[in-house]
């Protein structure tokens, strides 16, 4: 071989070598596994807490929840519920269950929800005039469509429960004021 042949073999032999490398080089690239968690960087928490209290009545709700943040307008979540009603002389009532949630954000200032609901209700109602104490017991659920004013971490409006029925729903009227934190 010639002295310019050994060179275009060499040269030949090291572009082959170099596309080699570089598909290599860029493969790795293309695979290299990045280990961070963004999981819980979009991941909130919050809920809500009720207190109420009058003339022998009694109205203690914890509500906690976390929302999962799949783009700045779509968030899905879950919450449990624990409740305590009494009305003194008439029932004592223990409440818990759970719920999945869905907040749509059209604007940034305007929250619209999906929320359903089940919950477990155990009451005890005390003699009341002629008729003997006795106790329910049943499931309780409801489906909440609503919408609020957001404004940072804080929500403030209104749902109501389309499954709604006065005979059987565990509150007194299908509409709710809320106010949903979370953080």
């Amino acid at each position: 071989m010639s002295k310019n042949q050994n060179s275009i073999v060499f040269n030949s032999f090291f572009v082959i070598l170099a596309v080699l490398f570089f598909n290599v080089g860029n493969a790795q690239q293309n695979y290299v596994i990045d280990n961070s968690n963004h999981f819980w960087d979009k991941v909130q928490f919050g809920g809500g807490l009720g207190l109420g209290f009058g003339s022998g009545y009694t109205n203690i709700s914890v509500m906690p929840s976390a929302i999962y943040n799949i783009n700045p307008i779509v968030s899905v979540g879950a919450g449990l519920q624990f409740g305590y009603l009494y009305q003194k002389n008439y029932y004592e009532s223990f409440v818990w269950g759970g719920s999945a949630i869905v907040l749509v954000n059209p604007i940034p200032q305007v929250q619209l929800s999906a929320e359903l609901e089940q919950v477990r209700v155990d009451t005890d109602y005390e003699q009341y005039y002629n008729q003997p104490s006795y106790s329910d017991a049943y499931w309780n659920t409801a489906l909440y469509l609503g919408a609020g004013y957001r404004t940072g971490n804080v929500t403030i409006g209104g749902r109501y429960d389309v499954l709604y029925n006065p005979n059987k729903s565990l509150y007194g009227s299908g509409f709710m004021p809320f106010v949903r934190v979370y953080f």
